[in-house]
């Protein structure tokens, strides 16, 4: 078979494939130019103003490394930042834990039954972020529901103090605040999954276990690793559950960020550290992609 060629000598093809690329590049450019506005441009700018030094009107353009001197200078800077990373990573398991199960249930209604299960799932997260954290205050809070329900039933004498502000209420909390982008993900990966091979494998005498552990987990291991990056950035980067549930025990890096933005009023500190926890969270991403197939969160709708 032989190729078109132009009067030229040109190949048609190859002609054709360039104009292919040259459209391609074309419709992803509003697109790329949002990303460049909207992520790398305030990224720059706040790289830029961790070398700047902080004034009483906020920030000038007086060159020094003062802020990152601090930063990697100081000890507590690295433990803070690792408990945050732990108690990211603590709260994506224990979400997953709770929403696999949920979202396999919800899987397997149909109907109204199914309808009803969505709107009961999604009816909290249509009150605001900060009241639904400030909603855990007289809870748990020495007067709250639990405490004088333990004290009317007689199992204690005193309240509890262990339950506000430490890292068991922020932990509470951000499971509480991100189970739903969780089970959306893993919900949606388990409703595409063929139900022939899930009948194939009943047909076969699996056991449960063998059903979840061969067939259902491998089937939904994207949705499983799109829910937990999810949830661990968006724990990762929280500030207001830690600072209205754990006090000075719930002190994670995005909570000295804030303050160094609004109490302390030093904005290059502040700067320094949030270009500090991006860049983890880049490094942390890409390891983690070199191990456990991250690029399945991207891709899996590509065939």
């Amino acid at each position: 078979m032989t190729q078109a060629i132009h009067p030229d000598g040109s190949d048609t093809a190859a002609t054709w494939r360039r104009a292919g690329h040259a459209r391609s590049w074309l419709l992803a450019s509003p697109a790329t130019l949002w990303l460049i506005a909207l992520t790398l441009v305030p990224l720059a700018l706040v790289l830029l103003a961790s070398f700047w030094k902080t004034s009483l009107m906020g920030l000038s353009n007086e060159w020094t490394t003062e802020s990152w001197e601090r930063v990697l200078g100081a000890r507590i800077y690295f433990e803070l930042l690792f408990k945050t990373f732990r108690i990211a990573i603590a709260t994506t398991l224990i979400t997953l834990l709770l929403s696999y199960p949920m979202a396999l249930l919800l899987a397997n209604q149909r109907g109204a039954r199914k309808a009803l299960l969505i709107f009961v799932l999604f009816l909290p997260f249509w009150v605001g972020y900060v009241v639904r954290t400030f909603a855990w205050l007289p809870i748990l809070g020495r007067g709250g529901v639990i405490n004088q329900s333990l004290m009317a039933l007689g199992l204690i004498s005193e309240p509890l103090d262990w339950l506000l502000y430490n890292e068991f209420a922020v932990h509470l909390g951000l499971v509480y605040i991100y189970l739903l982008f969780m089970i959306l993900p893993i919900y949606l990966s388990i409703e595409r999954i063929d139900r022939a091979l899930v009948e194939a494998a009943y047909d076969l005498y699996a056991r449960p276990v063998a059903m979840l552990r061969h067939v259902l987990l491998p089937l939904s291991w994207p949705g499983i690793l799109s829910g937990c990056v999810m949830v661990f950035l968006l724990t990762f980067g929280a500030y207001v559950t830690p600072a209205l549930l754990g006090g000075i025990k719930g002190t994670t890096f995005a909570t000295v960020i804030a303050t160094q933005f609004t109490t302390d009023r030093n904005w290059s500190l502040g700067s320094t550290l949030a270009f500090t926890m991006v860049v983890v969270v880049i490094a942390a991403l890409m390891f983690a992609g070199r191990f456990i197939g991250l690029q399945a969160v991207f891709l899996q709708g590509k065939k």
